[in-house]
């Protein structure tokens, strides 16, 4: 079973505000920095403080510059505006210098993808989201909204570094429900 988007507005902030209303900035960061980054959880939970914050100048970076796992490529990505706000309420509170800290080790750590796993999932269905909801539905949830907002397509491909357009359809979770509202809600005469 593929993972899937979170399509609905409402249930991706009902995702986030769960966290959020507990005052686990962590968790809370995990949804929004997942969603505005669209990175892999793997490079998600390497994220260290000096990758987000400029100790020198104190103050939060323009971009995230990773090199992917997965692929090997160098990766320049903007923060926006939700993620450094997720930033500011998480880092009085990060200890370890990693972003996603687990604080049950002795040494410094991130979180591992089973316990980021538990995190989304609990906030899903916290939320209500059906479907298969994973950590890699964050990366997802950002092409389908990307997608939504008339981005194109060949824009989002290259977002992801993905190799072939076929992927990024997949990724997209365009369902019947978005092909109708194209054939209905274009006027022609």
């Amino acid at each position: 079973m593929f993972t899937e988007p979170i399509r609905d507005k409402e249930q991706l902030r009902a995702m986030a505000d769960y966290w959020l209303n507990l005052q686990n900035y962590r968790n809370y960061l995990l949804i929004v920095l997942g969603v505005c980054t669209a990175l892999r959880i793997g490079d998600l939970l390497k994220l260290r403080d000096e990758d987000v914050y400029d100790f020198e100048s104190k103050k939060f970076r323009s971009h995230i510059i990773v090199v992917e796992q997965k692929t090997g490529k160098i990766k320049k990505i903007a923060i926006s505006r939700q993620a450094k706000h997720a930033l500011r309420l998480w880092f009085p509170h990060s200890r370890s210098g990693f972003l996603f800290e687990n604080n049950r080790k002795k040494n410094p750590s991130p979180i591992n993808r089973t316990q980021a796993w538990r995190i989304v999932k609990a906030a899903a269905i916290e939320a209500k989201v059906d479907g298969c909801i994973a950590c890699h539905s964050l990366r997802k949830t950002f092409g389908y909204f990307a997608h939504s907002t008339g981005v194109m397509p060949g824009l989002i491909m290259d977002l992801y570094n993905h190799s072939s357009f076929e992927i990024t359809k997949r990724y997209l979770g365009i369902s019947q429900d978005d092909r109708d509202r194209v054939y209905l809600g274009v006027d022609f005469f």
